[in-house]
């Protein structure tokens, strides 16, 4: 497999998607869900989808805020390692339920919602359903044009 991109990043190539994007990043920072369980959720979607350059990211993104490598790894094995919160897993648990929605039979469940909302109000819940559906979308980008985890296109436009 070849690891050279396909194309520029869709996101750069349309301007206005750039900045609706950009819009949307700013949204999610005011939802008051810690950075650092955006940094997971987004660790753990990219993880699903094989999405490399966005899993490089966040782990850069997570190593900066000082995160632990066991947190930081232990993403991959959430569901039985012992070094997230209740709220943390609920995040998890829906980032999964989100990420994997075609593999789902229905809709969250109810179940997991209401675990959900006991840890996060409507604004952080918003957060994190945004959060999650865009790093489904940039894994989806990042995937097809064959984005390179070690010179993402980010980085060098920056």
């Amino acid at each position: 497999m070849t690891f050279e991109p396909r194309m520029a990043n869709p996101a750069f190539v349309l301007p206005e998607a750039f900045r609706g994007i950009g819009s949307l990043i700013a949204a999610i920072g005011t939802g008051g869900v810690p950075t650092s369980t955006l940094e997971l959720v987004a660790l753990r979607a990219s993880q699903i989808n094989g999405c490399s350059p966005c899993v490089q990211s966040h782990l850069e993104a997570l190593q900066a805020e000082g995160e632990s490598v066991d947190r930081i790894v232990g993403v991959g094995a959430w569901a039985e390692s012992p070094y997230y919160d209740e709220a943390e897993r609920a995040a998890l648990a829906l980032t999964d339920e989100l990420t994997r929605v075609a593999d789902r039979n229905g809709a969250v469940p109810d179940e997991l919602w209401r675990e959900v909302t006991r840890h996060y109000d409507e604004r952080q819940v918003s957060a994190l359903i945004l959060q999650i559906g865009l790093l489904n979308l940039f894994n989806r980008i990042n995937v097809t044009v064959r984005e390179r985890a070690d010179r993402p296109s980010w980085k060098q436009s920056a």
